[in-house]
């Protein structure tokens, strides 16, 4: 495998054969396999414009292909809103790639320069008309080769489909109601599992009476391997059913002591942890420092709460297993199951199939291993499993709940001399794939079990985790930044959308306000004279002008300002928010100007932003993780509310364009500046600094009571 040379882009680099990336079908289509997955936030679609521009094809006449370890390229994992930097540069290269492939031999057949031929949905032309095509030449032209490193794509002039809006490609299938979540798929033959697992955080199982169950019509068989336990039946109903009679004449021991969910900070300041220095800046000369300015900002632990539950599919035959996923990984997953089930990887098949829903590491890897058990008891037939409401809010794992503490030396007129931010916070991934140890939680339970991994975090030139969008963007004459990672999990936590940056990002933004109206001075303005980025700047005044900052003061009602580049080196997002604040807080509206570099699809990325933004309010306002010291309690929509429709407030959202600079993601940039951004409207309306998520009316008069 070519992995060294510097000029191809780090994915393809990885998976250097053009066949795996794409192939001409005999019927006239081009087949794009990413190795990169749909998970809502539009990639196929704008990897289809990549290749479309870059092969000089209309783009229904390319057919994405799902991600699967049969034949796609293997790129880890769809995470960190990097698939358009890892897949699209990948897939743009290796495009223009089999473009000159195709004209070389396209020249020589034609008996022309191959600077006189030009390409039209496929066709390849020159003088005196001749012509050919790339279906037409497919046959003798081998794409088992390596890419080159010398390809050059089309300059950004030249893109007729990138830069531009088209549909998305999986949109007609949802909105006719064809089957393309894994939810809504029946393989023949297929049979429905559920898995019993016990209310009370990390017991076991000691005793299993199967009788009850076994009375159920349609029950296939029970599978049962240490304290893992389920039924497989002929209908889902009949696997309720039954595994309601399981957990009836069920036994478990005691499980383990959770933390006090009304004092997070001082539990996760309380915890045995490995202390990192992520990043200094020494002062060239140091300034005197007239006072200390210190705040503590937390958030609580979050679940994903996808609308739909995890889900997936597994058949058996002998000692060959195949897999249907809505994983965000299908390697990585495999080599999971490889681990546990103690076969070679190239025994185990994994698909990926759309799931409703997905914000990082959910229990889609888990239920996959939950099938594959549970299909020892098939007999060869498809197993599909779906976990509960309840399951998925109590057993997936969650984002991580964080304590930031930030520090200021402030001179005599308040301007910074030095900053100190430190973050306590279990770590923030624990995928399958990455360890000697599989990371599925049916992996703990089996009679030979594997230990539950502890979340570690990804070193900080990866985006880091706890410790993202930690190291200060602003001009700061010095800074030292430390992460206090616990070694202790008593909630299973995982990666969640940005991972720390959310916290991190509400952290800084609202201590800057806060020392900006200690000077008297603008947020905006206090912002802008501390950053030199210029793009950072752009953003923040296009939020600013198009929000009409400041408008003029009504009672009840703020205005904040909150702003970000996601990893520092991702997206740029800066965010206006108008709250209304009485007995509760209301969001009104949330004006946002965002720079993706060069957006493929403008209004994917706006759609991105747009949903980061409402999840991001609703995370605000709403979301917690409830538990009391034995299990987690909030386990329906009741104990868990998320934002409703009616509570959405308007996004208005501003695209810098920036076509010749290098694309980025934008699933994840406006959750730190929209939480901010709220956070500081919340001060801006009622007097009253929350610094401890969410905002509620708890909060609100929490806050207020330490203000008095």
């Amino acid at each position: 495998m070519n992995t060294s040379s510097p000029n191809l882009p780090v994915s393809l680099a990885a998976n250097p054969k053009l066949s795996s990336w794409l192939t001409f079908s005999s019927d006239g289509r081009v087949m794009v396999s990413p190795g990169k997955v749909e998970i809502g936030q539009g990639i196929v679609t704008a990897l289809a414009q990549i290749a479309a521009d870059e092969l000089d094809v209309d783009i229904d006449r390319v057919q994405m292909v799902r991600a699967s370890t049969m034949a796609s390229p293997n790129e880890g994992v769809t995470s960190g809103s990097l698939s358009i930097q890892q897949s699209g540069r990948a897939l743009r290269h290796a495009c223009a790639d089999v473009r000159r492939i195709f004209l070389e031999l396209a020249s020589d057949r034609l008996g022309v320069g191959i600077d006189t031929l030009g390409v039209e949905d496929g066709t390849i032309s020159g003088p005196g008309n001749v012509r050919t095509s790339y279906w037409e030449l497919a046959k003798d032209v081998s794409l088992d080769r390596d890419a080159t490193p010398g390809a050059a794509p089309k300059s950004a002039a030249r893109r007729v489909l990138a830069g531009n809006s088209v549909q998305r490609v999986d949109i007609p299938d949802k909105v006719f109601a064809r089957a393309r979540f894994i939810h809504d798929v029946a393989l023949p033959g297929m049979l429905h599992g559920r898995v019993l697992r016990p209310e009370v955080s990390g017991a076991g199982l000691i005793e299993l009476r199967e009788d009850g169950a076994r009375a159920v019509p349609g029950l296939v068989s029970i599978v049962r391997d240490g304290s893992f336990a389920g039924v497989v039946c002929e209908a889902e109903h009949g696997a309720e059913a039954a595994l309601k009679a399981l957990r009836k004449h069920a036994t478990w021991s005691g499980g383990e002591t959770l933390p006090d969910e009304k004092d997070l900070a001082s539990f996760l300041k309380s915890q045995p942890t490995e202390s990192t220095v992520i990043d200094t800046r020494k002062a060239p000369s140091a300034r005197a420092k007239s006072r200390t300015m210190k705040r503590q900002y937390t958030r609580p632990y979050i679940a994903h709460a996808s609308i739909a539950p995890s889900c997936a599919m597994a058949q058996r035959n002998g000692d060959k297993v195949h897999v249907w996923t809505h994983s965000q990984g299908v390697y990585l997953l495999r080599a999971d199951l490889a681990l546990v089930l103690k076969l070679p990887v190239e025994n185990i098949t994994v698909e990926h199939m759309e799931g409703a829903g997905c914000y990082g590491h959910n229990a889609a890897d888990d239920v996959a291993l939950d099938a594959v058990l549970l299909a020892r008891g098939a007999d060869g037939r498809p197993v599909r499993v779906q976990w509960s409401r309840e399951g998925e809010m109590s057993q997936a794992p969650f984002g991580a709940a964080m304590a930031i503490e930030i520090e200021a030396d402030l001179d005599a007129n308040n301007e910074i001399v030095d900053w100190r931010h430190a973050i306590w916070s279990n770590g923030h991934a624990a995928r399958p794939g990455r360890a000697a140890k599989p990371a599925l939680l049916a992996g703990t339970e089996i009679s030979n079990p594997h230990p539950r991994m502890i979340s570690t975090n990804p070193p900080q030139a990866n985006g880091g985790g706890g410790d993202r969008n930690s190291v200060p963007l602003y001009d700061f004459p010095s800074w030292q930044v430390e992460s206090h990672r616990l070694l202790t999990m008593p909630v299973r936590t995982s990666a969640l959308r940005t991972l720390g940056a959310q916290g991190n990002v509400f952290a800084i933004e609202s201590f800057l306000d806060e020392i900006a109206t200690e000077r008297g001075e603008d947020p905006v303005a206090f912002r802008l004279r501390h950053l030199s980025d210029e793009r950072a700047k752009d953003v923040i005044r296009a939020a600013a002008k198009r929000a009409k900052w400041k408008p003029a003061k009504r009672p009840g009602v703020g205005y904040g300002i909150g702003f970000a580049r996601y990893k520092n080196t991702g997206a740029y997002c800066a965010v206006v928010a108008e709250i209304e604040g009485k007995e509760d807080v209301t969001v009104k509206k949330l004006t946002l100007a965002v720079d993706v570099g060069e957006a493929i699809n403008p209004d994917g990325v706006i759609n991105q932003i747009e949903g980061g933004a409402i999840q991001a309010t609703s995370w605000v306002l709403k979301e917690r993780v409830r538990f009391d010291r034995q299990r987690i309690t909030s386990t329906t929509w009741s104990d868990y509310p998320i934002l409703r429709f009616s509570e959405v407030p308007e996004v208005d959202v501003e695209l810098i364009q920036r076509p010749e600079a290098d694309p980025v993601g934008a699933g994840e940039a406006a959750h730190g500046p929209v939480t901010a951004a709220i956070a500081n409207a919340v001060f801006d309306a009622l007097g009253v600094r929350v610094r401890n998520l969410p905002i509620t009316r708890d909060s609100l008069i929490a806050a207020m009571e330490l203000t008095s």
